[in-house]
């Protein structure tokens, strides 16, 4: 069971990684159709240069998720896990309440049920 655990956390990680790219990189109509946002706000410039700022946020916190795992093992490693899910919990409460309530279940259910598996199995 812990490898699986090393696993869910990793997807999390790498679903980060996605966010970012999808915040940084893609389309203004993908990322408006994404973020439920009106695809005019998402064109502007101003806005453009939030999703980026955003997207490096999710992005390096997926790299360092990963490379928690790859760099720390026991005790340790599971105190970083729970503290890094819970930031991601809160991040995603904190989203549903002032972007769109699917962040809650895109971001926060992976990283809830990831923190129990810690918490349980590692």
């Amino acid at each position: 069971m812990e490898l699986l655990t090393l696993f869910i956390v990793a997807l999390v990680a790498v679903e980060h990684i996605g966010i970012a790219i999808l915040e940084m990189f893609v389309s203004p109509d993908k990322q408006a159709e994404a973020f439920d946002m009106p695809l005019d706000f998402v064109k502007q410039k101003n806005a453009q240069v939030a999703l980026s700022n955003q997207g490096i946020y999710n992005g390096m916190l997926g790299v360092l998720i990963l490379a928690m795992i790859l760099f720390f093992t026991g005790a340790v490693l599971k105190t970083i896990l729970i503290l890094l899910m819970i930031y991601i919990i809160v991040v995603a409460v904190f989203g549903a309440v002032t972007a769109t309530k699917k962040i809650l279940f895109l971001q926060g259910l992976p990283a809830l049920i990831a923190l129990v598996l810690v918490m349980i199995f590692y």
